[in-house]
C-alpha cells in the first residue's frame, strides 16, 4: 500500500487536469452540449480522484490507472480547448468530428470505472472486515480488458493487505490456484508485491489462511530470480518462526515450501541455515522417532547461548564452547533409552536390532558431553524443567496430540526440505550429520510411510554425494564404528538386497557407491548385492549399480584391489561382458569403464580369461562411439596391455 506522499504525488496532476477541463468547458462556443456532458463526467471523475487521495491506495494498480487517467484528461482538455476558439481561426483550424466527443465520453467513463475499482479494491476489504461483504468479487475495471489476470491478481493482493482474516485466507487460496496454473502468473504475483502480505498472513492468519499462504509461497519459487526476491523480503526468517512455533499442518506446508525454494535456488540454503531452519527441521524429523527430539529446538529470544549451555551442559569449558558454536540447542543431559515409534507394537528382530543401534548411538553421544548431577542442588530439577519448557516452545507442546497422518506428512516434508538443503552443501550436511538426523533417517527408512521413506532415502543420497567429495565430512559422519552410520548402511543394504524396483532402490545404490571409500576391507556385505543388480532388467538400476561398483574398483579407492577381486568372485565379469555387448549406450560405456578398472587391477584372473574380457576390450576399441568417451580412451589401451601380458591367446576361450 502507498503512503500519503505517494498518493498525493500520483494524483496531483490528474486532479489539476480535471479542474482545467471543467473550467474550459464553461467557455465553449461550439459543441456546447457535448462540452457540458464532458464537464459532468470530468467533475464526477475529479470527485473520485479526490476520494482516492484520501484512501490508502494499492500502489501497483494505482500508478497504472492514474497514468492512463492522466492521458485521457490531457486529451479531454485539448478537445474542450478547441471548442473555445472563435471567428476565422475556429472555422479554419478547429474541425472537430462529432465522433470525437463520443470517443472521449467513452474514455472518461472508462477512467471513472478504473478509479472506482481502485478505490473499492483498496478499501472495500477493510470496510468488509465484519465479513458482511468481504468475499464479494469486485469485478474487473475497464482497463483490465487486455490483461484481466493482472487485475485479478491485484484484487487478491489488495485483499491480503486490508481484508478480514477470512477474506485474506480466500485471497491466498486464489493466489495458490493462479500460481499453480501458470508460471507467468507466479511471476506477476511476485512483481506486484504479493510476497509481503502472504508472509504477514502466515504470521497473523488462521490455520487455513496460513496453510494457503505457505502453499502459495512454495508455488512462487519457480526460478532463482523469484526465490532471490522472496529471500530479500524475509521469507527465510518467517519460515523459521513458523517451524518453531506454528501449528503442525502449517509447519508441514512451510517445510514443503522450504524444499521448493532450495530446489529452485540452492544459494538460499545458507540463508535458511543461518535462520536455524536445518535444526528445526531435524527437530521435526526426530519427534517421536527418537526420544530426545527436544535437543533440536532453538532457544527463545530471551535466552542467551550462555544460559542454554549452563542449563543443559556441564561446567566443562570445552563442552560449553562446543555447545555454543555447533549445537546451541542441544541438551547434553542425554539418556540412553529411546522410544522407537513401534516399540509397543511389533517387537520383531529387526525392531530390536534397530532399538539397540539407537541405544548405543545415544550412549556414545552422551558420553562425549559430561552433564551435571542435580543431587547436590535442590533447585536444579525445577530450573531444568523451566529451561526445557522455554527451549521446547510451542513447537513441541501439543504435537503429540496431532493425528498420525499430519505427523507422517510433517516428517515427509521435513525430510524433503533437508534433502534439498543438503544438496551440494558441505556445511549443512555437517550440521545434519552432527545431529541425530542420520539415526532418524535410518529409523524412518525402515518404518516410515512411503513418502517419508523416499524423502529420507533422497536426503541420505545427497549427504553421501557431498561426503564423497569432502573427506572431512566422510570421516566424521560415516566412520565405520559409528552406530548411526552402520544403521544407515544396514538400511541401504536391506533395500538393495531386496532388489524390488521401487523409488528407494536407486538412491540407496547411489549412496552406497558414494560411500565406497568409507568401508573397510573386512566389510564384505556391499559388493555381492550390487553385483546381482547388474543382471537387473531395469536399465536405470543396472547403470547405477555399475557406477556404484566403479567407485569401489577405481584407482582412487585405496582398497580397489580387494573390491575388484570381490566383484570377480561374485560373478561380476560375465554380467559386465553382457552389458558391454548388449546394454543400452549409457550402460555400455559405464560397464566398459568398470571392466577396464578390473582388468587393470586383476589382470591375471582366470575368471576374466574365461569371460573373454580381452576379446571384449579389443571389440570395444574398434567401436568409435565408445572410444570417444574420455574415460574409456584413457583406460582401455592400458587395460588391454595388462591383460595381454598376463593372458595367452589360448586362454581367451574357444573361437
Amino acid at each position: 500500500m502507498m503512503g500519503d506522499g505517494g498518493v498525493k504525488q500520483i494524483l496531483a496532476k490528474p486532479i489539476q487536469l480535471a479542474d482545467q477541463v471543467s473550467k474550459l468547458a464553461d467557455f465553449a462556443h461550439s459543441f456546447k452540449q457535448e462540452c457540458a456532458d464532458l464537464k459532468a463526467k470530468t467533475e464526477r471523475l475529479a470527485g473520485l480522484l479526490r476520494q482516492a487521495a484520501r484512501a490508502d491506495l494499492y500502489e501497483r494498480p494505482a500508478r497504472r490507472i492514474m497514468n492512463d487517467t492522466e492521458q485521457v484528461l490531457d486529451k479531454a482538455l485539448a478537445l474542450v480547448a478547441k471548442c473555445r476558439a472563435h471567428g476565422l481561426v475556429r472555422r479554419v483550424f478547429t474541425i472537430i468530428p462529432a465522433a470525437a466527443f463520443k470517443k472521449m465520453s467513452t474514455q472518461l467513463d472508462n477512467s471513472i470505472g478504473d478509479v472506482s475499482w481502485l478505490i473499492r479494491v483498496s478499501s472495500s476489504a477493510s470496510a468488509g472486515s465484519d465479513d458482511s461483504d468481504g468475499d464479494i468479487h469486485l469485478g474487473l475495471p475497464p482497463i483490465a480488458q487486455n490483461e484481466p489476470i493482472l487485475f485479478l491478481i491485484w484484487e487478491q493482493i489488495a485483499t491480503l493487505h486490508t481484508g478480514s482474516l477470512d477474506a485474506r485466507a480466500d485471497a491466498a487460496a486464489s493466489l495458490v490456484s493462479l500460481a499453480r496454473d501458470n508460471d507467468r502468473y507466479g511471476k506477476l504475483i511476485i512483481e506486484e508485491d504479493g510476497v509481503g502480505p502472504l508472509l504477514r498472513l502466515i504470521k497473523e492468519g488462521r490455520l487455513d489462511g496460513q496453510e494457503s499462504a505457505a502453499h502459495a509461497l512454495g508455488l512462487l519459487a519457480r526460478d532463482p530470480e523469484s526465490v532471490e526476491q522472496m529471500v530479500l523480503v524475509g521469507v527465510c526468517s518467517t519460515f523459521a518462526k513458523v517451524l518453531k512455533e506454528g501449528p503442525m499442518k502449517v509447519q508441514a506446508m512451510v517445510a514443503w515450501a522450504v524444499s521448493e525454494l532450495a530446489a529452485s535456488h540452492p544459494k538460499c540454503q545458507d540463508v535458511f541455515a543461518q535462520n536455524h531452519v536445518v535444526r528445526l527441521l531435524v527437530s521435526h524429523l526426530a519427534f517421536e522417532t527418537v526420544q530426545e527430539h527436544s535437543k533440536y529446538t532453538i532457544p527463545s529470544k530471551g535466552m542467551s547461548i550462555h544460559s542454554v549451555v549452563m542449563a543443559n551442559s556441564s561446567g566443562s569449558t570445552a563442552a560449553a564452547r562446543n555447545d555454543a558454536n555447533a549445537s546451541v540447542a542441544m541438551d547434553s543431559s542425554e539418556q540412553g533409552m529411546v522410544n522407537h515409534p513401534t516399540a509397543n507394537q511389533n517387537q520383531n528382530a529387526n525392531t530390536n536390532q534397530m532399538h539397540s543401534v539407537i541405544q548405543s548411538t545415544m550412549a556414545v553421544k552422551s558420553n562425549k558431553v559430561p552433564h551435571n548431577s542435580n543431587s547436590h542442588n535442590p533447585h536444579a530439577s525445577s530450573n531444568g524443567k523451566q529451561h526445557q519448557a522455554t527451549l521446547s516452545g510451542t513447537s513441541i507442546k501439543g504435537r503429540e496430540f496431532e493425528d498420525p497422518a499430519t505427523k507422517a506428512y510433517m516428517k515427509a516434508m521435513a525430510a524433503k526440505a533437508l534433502w534439498q538443503l543438503a544438496k551440494g552443501n558441505p556445511a549443512i550436511c555437517k550440521s545434519i550429520t552432527e545431529s541425530r538426523a542420520l539415526l532418524c533417517f535410518a529409523v524412518l527408512l525402515e518404518k516410515g510411510t512411503d513418502e517419508v521413506q523416499y524423502n529420507s532415502a533422497m536426503a541420505l543420497m545427497e549427504i553421501a554425494r557431498v561426503a564423497e567429495q569432502h573427506s572431512d565430512l566422510r570421516r566424521s559422519a560415516f566412520k565405520p564404528n559409528s552406530p548411526a552410520a552402520r544403521a544407515v548402511v544396514d538400511q541401504f543394504l536391506r533395500i538393495v538386497e531386496k532388489a524390488d524396483y521401487d523409488d528407494l532402490l536407486v538412491p540407496c545404490i547411489v549412496a552406497l557407491g558414494c560411500l565406497s571409500r568409507t568401508f573397510r576391507a573386512t566389510e564384505t556385505r556391499i559388493i555381492a548385492p550390487l553385483v546381482r543388480l547388474l543382471d537387473e532388467q531395469e536399465t536405470v538400476v543396472s547403470k547405477e549399480a555399475v557406477i556404484a561398483l566403479t567407485k569401489f574398483a577405481c584407482t582412487e579407492n585405496y582398497l580397489h584391489l580387494d573390491h575388484s577381486k570381490a566383484i570377480i568372485n561374485e560373478g561380476g565379469s560375465k554380467h559386465l561382458v553382457q552389458l558391454v555387448y548388449f546394454g543400452e549406450h549409457l550402460v555400455q560405456i559405464a560397464a566398459l569403464i568398470l571392466l577396464c578398472y578390473i582388468a587393470l587391477h586383476v589382470p591375471d584372473s582366470e575368471d576374466l580369461a574365461q569371460a573373454e574380457v580381452l576379446t571384449v576390450l579389443e571389440w570395444a576399441s574398434k567401436q568409435g562411439y565408445m572410444v570417444q568417451d574420455p574415460k574409456v580412451d584413457s583406460l582401455l589401451p592400458e587395460a588391454k596391455v595388462r591383460l595381454e601380458l598376463y593372458q595367452s591367446r589360448s586362454s581367451r576361450g574357444y573361437h
